[in-house]
């Protein structure tokens, strides 16, 4: 399908502007799914690429990145209302994308390809800087507040791994457990939280001793984080167990979980603070946390496989 059909497509579908929009990617349905955030509702949809799993922000706000993973693009998308700007193509297997704080490069971990991707992003351009393989199935990216490291979990490896931003080479790996995913660093950049997604832990790993200090017990499959935004607490998706757990910044201590039905997988955060939006990955759904009750208030129905969810008007991410 065209660039301008698809734009079409999302004219088509989309909300007014002035209404809150959440964008959720079904990757399974190669497809995403506009949801009317008073109403509770879906409200179009907009066809991606092959497996949309990840999303992100472009430094300036305006755009929202869209990574295929399998068609080997990405889609940008109009943050606010999910209408369709313009496919980059030639961008292999985005699986996660994230850009360095000093927002002059764009790195891809591709999953089945067993690399990281360096881009060099100049006036919303991409140039490949530089390939860096890694070992197997790179999933999830952290970025250090210095732009001097970026890190990256190695699911098939059991390992995370450093990567010097200034050279673009390796700088360490470290064992963490079974099928590392999801990366937190703490708001002071002293640790590294990883998702333990084959057993039911948070690693803390202190990035200057470059050890494992603690394992948080959260939930089995342990997946993914989204901070409050308030700089003291972060949550994870424990996918395996059905549950998202609070974690304590200061103390490094899990609060009590709560549950979050069909594999919570990325979760968003309201900019007041009272919902948590979960993709339920196995369910079809987006669940709806009110975090004051701790309990789901409503369920949208979405397309298969949801992965990936976004709100331009969010909470903070620390």
């Amino acid at each position: 399908m065209s660039l301008k059909t698809l734009a079409a497509i999302a004219a088509f579908v989309t909300i007014p502007a002035m209404a809150q929009t959440a964008v959720v990617l079904n990757s399974r349905d190669a497809s995403i799914s506009l949801l009317d955030m008073k109403g509770g509702r879906e409200t179009g949809r907009v066809e991606a690429g092959k497996e949309p799993h990840h999303l992100y922000p472009t430094p300036d706000g305006k755009s929202l990145i869209v990574a295929n993973a399998i068609s080997n693009d990405l889609l940008f998308l109009d943050p606010h209302t999910g209408a369709v700007q313009r496919r980059v193509r030639g961008i292999d297997d985005p699986y996660q994308i994230g850009f360095t704080p000093d927002q002059k490069r764009f790195l891809v971990a591709a999953l089945r390809l067993d690399r990281v991707d360096v881009y060099d992003y100049i006036n919303g351009d991409f140039k490949l800087a530089k390939r860096i393989p890694t070992k197997a199935m790179p999933s999830h990216l952290a970025f250090a507040p210095d732009n001097k490291t970026a890190f990256v979990s190695l699911q098939g490896a059991r390992r995370v791994g450093a990567i010097d931003l200034t050279t673009l080479a390796p700088l360490w790996e470290l064992e963490v457990g079974p099928d590392p995913a999801g990366l937190y660093l703490t708001p002071d950049g002293r640790y590294l939280l990883v998702g333990v997604m084959g057993a039911d832990y948070v690693a803390v790993v202190d990035v200057a001793q470059r050890k494992v200090i603690k394992k948080i017990k959260t939930g089995l499959g342990a997946h993914n984080f989204r901070a409050l935004g308030d700089k003291r607490t972060v949550f994870v998706s424990n996918r395996a167990a059905n549950t998202v757990s609070p974690i304590d910044l200061a103390t490094l201590e899990a609060g009590p979980a709560f549950n979050v039905p069909g594999g919570p997988d990325c979760m968003e955060i309201t900019p007041d603070g009272r919902e948590l939006w979960a993709t339920s990955r196995f369910i079809k759904q987006v669940s709806v946390v009110d975090l004051s009750q701790r309990k789901v208030t409503r369920e949208i129905p979405v397309g298969r496989s949801p992965h990936g969810i976004f709100f331009a008007n969010r909470a903070g991410l620390q």
